[in-house]
């Protein structure tokens, strides 16, 4: 296990002005889940590739613990990698497949065969070990990509959209076994996704990117309750939160945080359309501030609630609403008297 240090790593790609990671600067703990997360082409799967040795550091550096790896081979750098395409070898058995990394690197017949099975114990594939891939479900070829990166034993542990390819519930499972097995484990875990859900219920802490920038990082608490501007206040959070303009300032409010008023009180919402989800509703609506209309969402009970083409009237919790300046930037909020 290990610690991993991102030293003003930046990526730029020939023939791009814009680096595709620009001066990536983080300290990773040893043992720590940490996610990855921001929108497609927003430099998180690069920055995991610079990490593993596949993609080349124009500027700064990489360590792992103490060592300088920004110019050591991908297989120098004791790291183990879980793709979301499985990568698994479709001619072995699982249990082949699992320990084709520690045959290569000269590991004694016995020890892999001891390490493949405490693997596959941990991940429940003791009764798959003699099957093909093919003949196992998606959940399970990617608990057996785990198991490959787990018999290794690596310092770190990274994983690149490792859940895209399964269904919702399937999703659901797999990463709640993910997180249990990295405590488990303690292994320092880089893990990148697009899903602000996933990184929610999985990181110890979470790195938010846009364009190749950090714009924050902290607990999944720190960037729900003080996003640090606009774009992680909208990222984090489902239903997404809303803004409207006010004031000269950006105001934010989730929709947990709006409470259904008495007529007259708050802002009016015009209902187009009740979302029933069991216990939760949401209305989806229209709002005006200042004579500004803009699309609005609240969350609701979901057994006592306002019907579509009504119009109601809403008031934000006072401690929950955020405030952002014209540059999107988190405006302090003022103390009480």
């Amino acid at each position: 296990m290990s610690t991993v240090t991102f030293d003003h790593a930046t990526r730029t790609y020939p023939g791009l002005k814009r680096p595709a990671v620009d001066d990536f600067t983080l300290e990773i703990a040893d043992g720590e889940f940490l996610v990855l997360v921001g929108p497609s082409g927003c430099g998180k799967s690069t920055t995991l590739r610079m990490l593993a040795g596949l993609e080349e550091i124009n500027s700064g550096r990489i360590l792992i613990g103490e060592r300088d790896v920004t110019d050591v081979p991908p297989k120098d750098r004791d790291i183990a990698m879980v793709f979301q395409n499985y990568a698994l070898y479709p001619h072995m058995s699982v249990a082949e497949n699992m320990g084709f990394a520690l045959k290569i690197a000269g590991v004694a017949k016995d020890e892999r065969a001891e390490r493949v099975l405490e693997a596959a114990r941990m991940l429940g594939l003791e009764d798959y070990l003699d099957r093909k891939p093919k003949a196992l479900s998606g959940g399970q070829r990617q608990r057996v990509a785990m198991g490959r990166a787990i018999v290794r034993q690596p310092q770190v542990f990274l994983m690149d959209e490792p859940l895209s390819n399964l269904d919702a519930k399937l999703r659901v499972q797999t990463r709640t076994q993910i997180a249990s097995l990295q405590h488990r484990l303690g292994t320092t875990t880089v893990y990148v996704t697009h899903d602000q859900t996933e990184a929610m219920t999985m990181g110890d802490r979470i790195v938010v990117m846009k364009e190749g920038v950090i714009q924050q990082v902290g607990t999944p608490r720190d960037l729900y309750e003080q996003p640090q501007n606009t774009f992680v206040a909208g990222f984090i959070g489902s239903p997404a939160m809303n803004m409207w303009q006010e004031d000269g300032l950006t105001v934010g409010v989730r929709p947990e945080d709006l409470e259904v008023a008495p007529a007259g009180e708050g802002i009016p919402v015009v209902v187009d359309v009740v979302e029933e989800l069991g216990a939760d509703g949401y209305l989806y609506g229209r709002a005006t501030v200042e004579d500004q209309e803009f699309d609005i969402v609240v969350r609701v009970d979901g057994r006592d609630h306002p019907q579509a083409r009504e119009t109601i009237s809403v008031k934000p919790v006072a401690a929950r609403v955020h405030r952002f300046d014209e540059q999107g930037e988190r405006v302090a909020a003022v103390p009480a008297a």
